[in-house]
């Protein structure tokens, strides 16, 4: 079973004046000297795997810890997320979707590369690839497990599509367990890629 939730309101293809003008500033800076591709790459590789994403765990684990804010992370997704302090470009309108025993979530951006920044950084290059953003529609049980996640078949796959207007985030199932762990230390444990959907958080060995 999968249920795909398409929406198409992404934004157009050209690139914007904030990027063009931070593509300009990098040109500049290299030219001068001042900066270098490995310095680019480092940078990109943090936000993308280390600082945005540390947001996102910090609001799963305190949904994991905390019922009440759970349930206003799954009525108002944005709201609730800025409790924590977590908000701004890319994240103006983020819906949480929960993982079940009956039901996985996963997000794509069938169009182009539409992505929560404020919680998870920026997009992995494998999030905006085509054959990711086209695959995990019609086959999301396939793409999954390539990812390492096998689901059975009693598991509904549910595709959420994000756009320039909504951003989803997954809110993992939390690992059995874990229930002597701290909200700090459950935070460690939430990956980016659980909570694009691809993969799930996996209990301390």
């Amino acid at each position: 079973m999968s249920d795909h939730h398409h929406d198409h309101g992404h934004h157009p293809h050209p690139i914007s004046d904030v990027q063009a003008r931070a593509r300009a500033l990098e040109s500049l800076l290299r030219d001068k000297g001042l900066l270098t591709p490995g310095a680019v790459d480092t940078l990109v590789s943090a936000y993308e795997q280390d600082i945005g994403p540390l947001n996102g765990a910090k609001v799963v684990a305190r949904a994991w810890t905390d019922p009440d804010y759970k349930q206003r992370l799954l009525e108002e997704g944005s709201g609730a997320i800025r409790e924590l302090g977590f908000g701004g470009l890319q994240g103006e309108h983020m819906v949480v979707v929960e993982n079940t025993p009956e039901v996985h979530n996963v997000v794509v951006c069938t169009l182009c590369s539409c992505y929560p920044w404020p919680v998870l950084g920026l997009p992995p290059v494998w999030y905006k690839s085509a054959p990711y953003r086209s695959r995990v529609v019609r086959e999301p049980r396939a793409v999954l497990a390539e990812f390492g996640t096998e689901l059975g078949d009693d598991v509904a796959i549910r595709v959420w599509d994000s756009s320039a207007e909504i951003r989803y985030l997954v809110l993992p199932e939390r690992p059995a367990g874990t229930e002597h762990l701290s909200e700090e230390e459950l935070a460690g444990l939430v990956t980016r890629d659980a909570m694009i959907g691809v993969q799930k958080v996996e209990a301390p060995a």
